[in-house]
This record gives structure tokens, C-alpha cells and sequence, in this order.
């Protein structure tokens, strides 16, 4: 029998396996072999491929299939000794089909265990036919997080959200809800989250939408969302929105109420309007609500970013009178174990049932080598400090990782492990090569109070 040229054409094709079956790629931590999700592999040509949240790559390139190829490996605290040239990578021969592994050492204490928002967060597991049940939401990037529990469920408050249909999303809040649910003890992390969306026509897809509706031009970013208890008992989850316009200039702030049934925030009260008597917005309940109770048994709502500026009784009624708010004098800074002073930017506070103190997370204002990508974790017996003990736990080369907030809902009284998540992004910074997929959303990482530098803390 006779082939033609086009059928020869094709068998040699499919003989490469260049299309249908891309090198497997495992990036692992060295020792335990822990799935490291967010590690870049870089060609020389400049071809770039990121671990996706099960810490795999599918590499497909044909011209360097069969062929040594150097990648440089760069992966914000995970990495690879530097060459005697100075170079910091490893080199591979990747084959379809085949599986190669990338070991990498971890010079962080947080250990990363993956994207939490944005989409392909099973890229590259699925081009190798892994993860088919992993959903994409429509989100491409998010920025900021508030929680605040509401009738069993965990809803979750994004700011500024990217979709793929055009390059602006939604400007006036995200949201999604979980059912209470544990991060996995190691990747891969599925986050489980059922977003607020609707369908523009019957036809159309299902896209996520913004459901904070508060009258003005310019973005709306709501803060403090906290769920507190009327006179009668019922619950209300309420927060406090800003307007913002120009390069990120606040000219209202409103108290807004959570609506189940339309799952929308609805306008309560506007508190302050920028005009020429009133140029600057007095102490509002913004940043994240924290609860807390004094030393007569008064129940309090504490508003930290990160450290506490005001507090509010922590009751519907009394969050809602600004006349019981009291605005407290925050921090700045927070001790090492040397004395020396880190300067605070963003951050978080709460009470961890394991070792019995107050932890901050924040990120450190003009760190280095990241003006705001160093983040630290500090301790106090008291939620207005004094800080120390305060120790880098998260570092990034050239890019930032700002408004980092713990999960005290995962924190458990017999479990030294915590959570924290932060928005990577290269706004704010130097970088002009965004990390694909993964710039501009949120990162989760953990932590374990029980290993060094942290073990003589309980």
C-alpha cells in the first residue's frame, strides 16, 4: 500500500506527541516532597510556565522537546542554588509523556499553599488530564478580602475584580460563599467558593457580579464586614463602604447592610461626604472587624488595619450610632526579638486559641527586598500591644503582597497551623513581568507556630 505525503505528514506528527502529550513538570520542596503551587520556569528564549495549585506544569514547547534545556527557576522563597556564574536554575530534557521532577528549597517560613482566587488554578494539571472536575468562575484576578459568617456560611467580599469579557470587571464588590470548611494540610487547595452571578440573557454565560450598590461615581470598596446581634437576637451582617475616585481618593463613606435574599450590601447611612467643611472623613469602622472582650466582660468589636483604631459595642444597635464609636490610638511599628522597629502598612489581627496570645499579620512598610511584599507575623497579650517578637514569615523579589489578613476561622486550639492570605500583584512595584495567572489575586499560605522561630512561643 501506498501512503500519500499528507498521511506520512501526519503519523510523524502524531509520533512527537507534541501536541497531545506535554512533558509532566513536578515541583516539589526539598526533603518531603510538599507540591509547591506559584514556581516559574524560564526559558532562555523567554517562555515562561508556572506551577499551577497541585504544583505541576505541562510543558509543551516542540522546539525544545528532546533537547537539554536550561530553565531558571524563580519562585518568591522557593528556589534553586545559584550556578558558579551566578545563574539560579536547573537543566531538563523534556519528553512527551514523560515526567520530570524539580526539586526546590523553601527560604521562607510560610509555606504556600496556593491560589485562592483568579482562573486556571488547574491549568496545567488538566493539559495533562488531571483535575477535569476543577469549575472555572469567570474571575480572573481580585484584590483585597473581608469575611464574615452569615447563617452557617462563610461569605467572602472581593474589591476590584477582573472578568475576561472586557478590561473593566466589577468595581463595586465581589462575592462568594462557603460552607465552614479546613484548607487541606497540603496542596492541592480547591477553594470551594459559590460566587454571587447572574446571566445577562438566558443565553449567556454565568457571570459573576458586584453587589455593593452605593450611589456615586468611581469604585466601591467595602471594609469591617462583621455579622452582629440585634436587641431582639437576629443577626445582621453589615460593613462600611467607600467611594473612591482619581488615584485612590475616599470622598464618601457609608454604613452598609448585607440583604440575603437579593444578596446585595443596601445603603444605611452615609457617614461622612468630602465637601469644603469636612475635607477629611472622621474614624470610621473600617479596616477588618475584630471581636473582642475586656477585662468587665463587655463584648466589643475592634477595627484594626492592622492594629486597632476604633471600637464599636458589638451589637447591631451600637455599631450603627456613631455616637458609641471610640477611636483608638493605633500602633506603628511592631519589635523583633532584637528591638529593632518594623513599620507597619497593611495588615490583621486575632486571638489564636493555641498559644493564648494575639497575632498580627502585616506587610511591612519599605521592607526589602520588596517595598511592600515583606510580611510579618508579631505577638501581643493584648489586641492594642504591645507587638514584638514580630519575625519575617513571607518575602517576594520585586513585587508586592499587600492587605495580608489571617483566617482565625481555621484556627483550631489544638493545632499550632494558621492561615493567611494576602493580593500578589506587581502594582506598587518595579516588575514589569506580572506572573501569568496569578497576578492580582490572593495567595494562601500556612504557617506552623511550632517549628523554629515560633516554638518557644506557646
Amino acid at each position: 500500500m501506498r501512503l500519500t505525503p499528507w498521511l506520512l505528514g501526519l503519523l510523524a506528527f502524531t509520533a512527537t506527541g507534541f501536541a497531545a502529550q506535554p512533558c509532566r513538570i513536578e515541583i516539589v520542596e526539598k526533603d518531603d516532597g510538599w507540591a509547591v503551587p506559584g514556581v516559574e520556569l524560564r526559558t532562555i528564549h523567554g517562555a515562561r510556565f508556572v506551577s499551577d495549585n497541585a504544583g505541576l506544569i505541562a510543558f509543551d514547547l516542540p522546539e525544545l522537546m528532546g533537547r537539554e534545556t536550561w530553565f531558571t527557576v524563580h519562585g518568591h522563597g522557593y528556589g534553586v542554588k545559584a550556578d558558579g556564574f551566578g545563574y539560579k536554575g536547573i537543566r531538563l530534557t523534556p519528553v512527551a509523556g514523560k515526567t520530570l521532577k524539580v526539586t526546590v528549597e523553601r527560604s521562607i517560613l510560610a509555606r504556600r499553599l496556593g491560589r485562592l482566587t483568579g482562573a486556571g488554578l488547574f491549568a496545567e494539571s488538566q493539559k495533562l488530564g488531571e483535575q477535569h472536575d476543577w469549575k472555572e468562575s469567570g474571575v480572573l484576578g481580585s484584590d483585597s478580602v473581608v469575611t464574615a459568617e452569615l447563617g452557617g456560611k462563610l461569605l467572602w467580599f472581593w474589591g476590584d475584580t477582573n472578568l475576561g469579557h472586557y478590561p473593566l470587571g466589577i468595581f463595586n464588590v465581589s462575592a462568594a460563599s462557603t460552607d465552614k470548611f479546613m484548607p487541606p494540610a497540603k496542596p492541592p487547595l480547591r477553594p470551594p467558593y459559590a460566587y454571587v452571578s447572574e446571566r445577562k440573557t438566558a443565553q449567556s454565560e454565568l457571570r459573576p457580579r458586584g453587589v455593593a450598590k452605593v450611589p456615586g461615581d468611581g469604585p466601591t470598596w467595602v471594609w469591617g464586614a462583621v455579622t452582629l446581634p440585634d436587641a431582639k437576637g437576629a443577626p445582621h451582617l453589615v460593613a462600611s463602604a467607600v467611594k473612591v475616585k482619581g488615584e485612590m481618593h475616599a470622598y464618601r463613606w457609608d454604613l452598609v447592610e448585607w440583604d440575603p435574599h437579593e444578596e446585595l450590601f443596601h445603603p444605611l447611612d452615609t457617614v461622612w461626604t468630602e465637601d469644603a467643611a469636612h475635607p477629611k472623613a472622621p474614624p470610621i469602622p473600617e479596616g477588618h472587624a475584630v471581636p473582642w472582650t475586656d477585662q468587665a466582660g463587655r463584648k466589643w468589636i475592634l477595627f484594626c488595619d492592622p492594629f486597632p483604631i476604633l471600637r464599636t459595642p458589638a451589637t447591631y444597635e451600637g455599631w450603627k450610632n456613631p455616637e458609641n464609636w471610640k477611636p483608638l490610638r493605633p500602633a506603628t511599628a511592631a519589635a523583633t526579638p532584637t528591638g529593632e522597629a518594623i513599620v507597619v502598612h497593611k495588615g490583621h489581627i486575632a486571638w489564636h486559641p493555641w498559644n493564648r496570645k494575639w497575632l498580627a499579620i502585616f506587610t511591612q512598610k519599605g521592607g526589602k527586598p520588596s517595598f511592600l511584599g515583606e510580611i510579618w507575623l508579631a505577638e501581643a497579650t493584648d489586641p492594642t500591644g504591645p507587638w514584638g517578637n514580630a519575625r519575617k514569615v513571607l518575602s517576594h523579589d520585586d513585587y508586592t503582597f499587600y492587605n495580608p489578613v489571617l483566617h482565625p476561622e481555621f484556627f483550631r486550639a489544638d493545632s499550632p497551623v494558621i492561615h493567611f492570605e494576602g493580593t500578589y500583584t506587581s502594582t506598587f512595584s518595579a516588575n514589569k513581568q506580572p506572573t501569568p495567572r496569578w497576578d492580582y489575586n490572593q495567595v494562601l499560605y500556612q504557617l506552623d507556630l511550632s517549628k523554629p522561630p515560633f516554638a518557644d512561643a506557646k
